[in-house]
């Protein structure tokens, strides 16, 4: 006869060693706000660089996702707040998919989340040509009327018989204002350093200020951090470029020395990846 336990004695023993394994893992708010505190961030900086508003980062962080809305956009607020936060959103998202039944089946989601993919260039029309070619055209016409109405000048002068004489004090000739340069257009930098044989990549905040991420081809970090409106950082590497936006809506970009037109959305969280050969010739 055994004395031993057998194999469904022991599984209880099992069990609660996985509710104290459990128990010590940091909730995923608690989780938030240690690595939030860490980075010596607080929630307002967390706020303006996700676009996530004040008080939906305190009921994350308290582990209330009511006010998100639904699981959709809580997980998608978990990962924009963790990657601010410098977190690895992975692991937070394999919690929440636990304890809210595993993960949903894909749905089309708002505006702020449909924008996790690398999203083709949009072709579009180079206004910058056209703007240098309308520029020049304008700056034509304008000599040419200007000295046609000299010459027309000379010859009535000629034709009437009046002939200059020296006593005769030289009229003057009223000074034609010379027609504004053109102001120059913000990609012209960009252009100038955009050499063919890499990939460049300008990131501006134009319209207020945003978190971003740039990463070269071999994954390693170029740049990661607040860029306050107005201000402006420009990256290179021989094959790619990697972008994080945290609020896409307030960036603007030059690839390649070209404007990239796109309607990003305020508040978007754009994952972007650009080459030598972007944007596409349209």
């Amino acid at each position: 006869m055994s004395i031993g336990n057998s194999p469904q004695d022991e599984r209880p023993f099992e069990e609660d060693r996985d509710d104290r394994e459990e128990a010590a893992r940091p909730s995923i708010g608690r989780a938030l706000q240690q690595a939030r505190i860490a980075a010596g961030l607080t929630v307002d900086d967390v706020s303006s660089a996700t676009r996530v508003r004040i008080a939906i980062v305190h009921a994350i962080e308290q582990d209330d996702f009511a006010p998100c809305g639904g699981d959709v956009y809580a997980r998608g607020h978990i990962r924009t707040i963790a990657r601010a936060v410098h977190l690895d959103p992975e692991p937070l998202l394999s919690q929440f998919a636990d304890a809210h039944g595993g993960r949903p089946a894909p749905t089309p989601a708002a505006p702020m989340f449909e924008a996790e993919r690398i999203r083709p260039e949009r072709r579009g029309p180079n206004w910058t040509a056209a703007m240098v070619a309308a520029i020049v055209a304008v700056i034509g016409f304008v000599g040419f009327t200007l000295v046609k109405g000299g010459d027309e000048g000379t010859q009535a002068q000629v034709a009437e018989g009046s002939t200059p004489t020296a006593s005769a004090p030289a009229s003057a000739t009223p000074k034609k204002d010379k027609p504004a340069d053109p102001k120059p257009d913000p990609s012209d930098s960009a252009i100038a350093a955009a050499p063919r044989d890499k990939v460049t990549v300008q990131v501006s905040a134009a319209d207020g200020r945003s978190w971003i991420s740039a990463k070269d081809h071999n994954g390693r970090l170029l740049f990661d951090g607040l860029l306050k409106q107005g201000q402006s950082q420009t990256f290179q590497d021989n094959e790619e470029i990697n972008l994080v936006l945290g609020d896409a809506g307030a960036i603007q970009l030059y690839v390649n020395g070209k404007k990239i037109e796109d309607e990003f959305q305020p508040g978007a969280v754009e994952r972007l990846t650009y080459t030598k050969g972007d944007p596409e010739v349209g």
